[in-house]
């Protein structure tokens, strides 16, 4: 259990930060929250691969990983195009 959950934040680290380099232009995320969009693409990714039977290979599971990093960039653009950023630097004000 603490092995998956290790996993979890290790891939979804990866992964949110590949997503990041592979959105064009500028994602005013903060680390944090490129962790969370990462990691919630790993487990999706992990559920959909083990659910179409795709997660148990020889070697590595590249397939399971395409998907992850293909939600992660898709979680990336959903968080930067609501407006979710950090906290004070958005540069608005609210009336």
């Amino acid at each position: 259990m603490i092995g998956a959950i290790v996993s979890a934040i290790i891939i979804g680290a990866i992964v949110g930060a590949l997503a990041r380099l592979l959105v064009p232009g500028k994602q005013n995320m903060s680390i944090g929250l490129t962790l969370i969009v990462g990691i919630v693409a790993a487990l999706i990714g992990t559920l959909i691969a083990h659910w179409a039977g795709l997660a148990d290979t020889r070697g590595i599971d590249w397939i399971e990983h395409i998907l992850q990093l293909v939600l992660a960039v898709i979680g990336v653009l959903l968080v930067t195009r609501m407006g979710i950023s950090r906290a004070g630097r958005s540069g608005r004000t609210h009336t």
